[in-house]
């Protein structure tokens, strides 16, 4: 899927899109392009040169196809076949896609066509997002600032912002309110999903109604640029997410890859669907039940890729227990579990995330 380039100094200079509302990656990470340069000039005796955890070649497949029509339409019968549809992916994927979701294409490429004007903006403008954009102050990001190698540098920008504050980010005509219409569809859609999987595991459906409020969940906008070495960097590191479901809207360059049976695959675009994956405190309310999955975003030299992420969050006060007995995981708050995350990366260069909770 992705070829391995010469990597010199002409492929590293080479002009990216829209330069000027570019991140600074190459001055941020000299470093750490200068360090792989003369690594990749003289390899080791025991190295080909090439990436080592790195395929070059990932095999693209579909994701579980969902009918979320018949939830509405369909009989009896084909109602418990699409929820049981829902939770076998949850357990066995940890990924689906989903159509017939109830948000419009109009919307969907409205939010697409606000989204890239907010990234075409300078990129001095964008860093200070709280001034000119009327995002809350921290909300753009870039790169990986606890980075310690290339290989931890996200090629990628985002502004990642709580539901709670989008109603006063105007600042660029109607991203606010296309932003809200989004996230209110996506945000029924989250908690029709989490009650379904609850009910599949026999539990009440109140926890998810009480705990994950569209005050308590997030937004996130992704831009990832072009990458002069793909083979080298990747859009997005390998992670899970931390939260209970997150539905992301893609457009069709493709990037996503995740883990199924212990191989990389590739997730083949579809201009229909929405695609939905389980998250770290699914995983431990279920108690191991549905799975929370390693997945990355890998880079593109030619073309920019543009994403949107709905993070369906409970408060940070809220506790997560394992809804069955033995417990697998010990009771954690979410501010405990996102404090870990943060202490982890920081002190590893990754997230360590559930095996730090295990009893």
């Amino acid at each position: 899927m992705v070829e391995c380039e010469k990597l010199d100094k002409k492929t590293l200079n080479q002009p990216l899109m829209s330069m000027d509302s570019d991140p600074p990656f190459h001055k941020a990470y000299k470093s750490f392009f200068d360090k792989t340069i003369i690594n990749k000039a003289v390899p080791s005796p025991t190295s080909s040169g090439s990436t080592s955890n790195y395929p070059l070649l990932v095999e693209e497949c579909d994701l579980p196809l969902i009918d979320l029509s018949l939830l509405d339409l369909g009989d009896e019968a084909e109602i418990d076949n699409c929820k049981s549809q829902i939770a076998r992916a949850s357990q066995e994927w940890g990924f689906f896609q989903v159509v017939n979701h109830g948000i419009s294409s109009e919307l969907l490429e409205k939010m697409r066509s606000e989204q890239k004007k907010v990234f075409s903006q300078p990129f001095d403008m964008k860093s200070q997002e709280n001034k000119y954009l009327n995002f809350s102050a921290g909300s753009y990001r870039w790169g990986t600032p606890t980075a310690t190698c290339l290989r931890q540098v996200a090629w990628s920008e985002a502004f990642h912002i709580p539901l709670s504050n989008i109603s006063g980010s105007d600042g660029l005509n109607t991203l606010s309110s296309t932003m809200e219409q989004f996230a209110a569809k996506v945000s029924n859609l989250a908690q029709k999903l989490a009650e379904i999987l609850a009910e599949k595991l026999g539990q009440k459906s109140t926890f998810f109604q009480e705990n994950c409020l569209s005050s308590t969940c997030f937004l996130r906008m992704n831009r990832y640029p072009p990458c002069p070495i793909p083979s080298e960097v990747f859009g997005l590191m390998p992670h899970t997410d931390s939260d209970f479901l997150t539905i992301l809207h893609q457009d069709q360059v493709g990037g996503l890859q995740l883990v199924k049976d212990d191989t990389w695959i590739a997730v083949k675009p579809n201009p229909e669907a929405l695609i939905i994956n389980i998250g770290d405190l699914f995983q431990a309310w279920s108690n191991d039940v549905y799975k929370s999955v390693e997945h990355r975003v890998v880079t593109n030299m030619e073309v920019e890729r543009f994403s949107t992420a709905y993070f369906f969050c409970p408060s940070y006060e809220t506790v997560i227990e394992s809804c069955c007995e033995p417990s697998v995981y010990r009771k954690f708050s979410f501010g405990e579990y996102r404090q870990q995350v943060q202490d982890d990366v920081k002190n590893f260069g990754f997230k360590v995330g559930l095996p730090k909770f295990l009893l």
